[in-house]
């Protein structure tokens, strides 16, 4: 594994698509940890994130759609996004000095945190229990940090490993000084909240996104989501997943000028001849021809 960000059908330009663009990362186990970005253009696009991302915007601004919520991220803020999560994104360049959208992004796994806590002088408290995703401020402590970092960049392969370990502990410290409201956020993602499993099916169901993935984000084991659903849908959720979206397909060949690619990828299936042939099995004909009679 090379990379934080699986690649999906849905266009990810996060890393962006200009010949100008930059990116660079710092990785332990062959797995990046922190990465830099800089884009020279506007981009937007959709990723799932297989870690926990903390990024922090040091120029432009961002729109990121992150459940049924939207957060604007502007210079100098940040954000921490969950794993197992598709998000949205829209990225811009600064209209001001530098025309760039510039971003520091920290992969955060629990076994780091648990190892910060273990170590750590700091109190933690009762203060930092902050559960709600929020924008937060970037002040002068975190800036200072990710400037140090710089550096590390221009010989990534150099980084001793125990060296890199202690830049993202010292991170987690700064976060923890400087922002009690993001490392609440932090500290919440070892105990992740058992959330409403019709909720999370609702909003997750056009998702590209295994039954492991859903049963995590509903806060769930894999046997008790399977469990649950039945008790909630009185069906196997591959089943309800599947009759779900071939009604929402239909709907959308009816009502919208989509094309078929378009509604396939939309809706989470892998490619268009496995959508055309279970659409076909499930409504009596491919979408193409259903298309086609509608226009006529």
């Amino acid at each position: 594994m090379t990379t934080v960000l699986i690649q999906m059908k849905i266009k990810n330009n996060f890393f962006g698509n200009s010949k100008k663009d930059s990116y660079a990362s710092l990785s332990l186990d062959g797995v990046p940890v922190i990465q830099h970005i800089v884009n020279f253009e506007d981009n937007q696009g959709a990723m799932y994130l297989q870690d926990h991302l903390l990024i922090f915007i040091l120029e432009g601004s961002a729109k990121i759609i992150y459940g049924n919520e939207i957060f604007n991220v502007n210079k100098n803020e940040m954000i921490l996004l969950k794993k197992a999560t598709f998000v949205y994104y829209e990225k811009y360049i600064g209209q001001e000095d530098r025309e760039i959208f510039d971003c520091m992004m920290f992969t955060i796994k629990e076994e780091l945190v648990k190892s910060f806590l273990t170590s750590t002088e700091l109190n933690i408290s009762k203060r930092y229990d902050t559960r709600r995703s929020s924008v937060e401020p970037v002040n002068e402590c975190l800036i200072a940090f990710i400037g140090s970092l710089q550096p590390y960049f221009k010989d990534a392969d150099k980084v001793a490993p125990s060296q890199l370990r202690r830049k993202m502990m010292e991170m987690l410290y700064d976060t923890a000084v400087c922002s009690e409201n993001m490392f609440g956020q932090i500290l919440h993602l070892q105990n992740p909240v058992r959330e409403n499993l019709l909720e999370v099916i609702e909003q997750n169901y056009a998702y590209p996104a295994s039954l492991e993935e859903l049963a995590y984000l509903s806060g769930r084991s894999l046997s008790s989501f399977k469990r649950d659903f039945q008790k909630v849908f009185n069906m196997a959720p591959a089943a309800w997943i599947r009759k779900t979206r071939l009604n929402k397909a239909k709907e959308m060949l009816e009502s919208t000028n989509l094309t078929v690619n378009e509604i396939c990828y939309s809706l989470g299936f892998e490619n268009v001849s496995h959508f055309s042939r279970i659409y076909k099995d499930y409504h009596g004909s491919p979408p193409t021809n259903f298309r086609q009679r509608t226009i006529l």
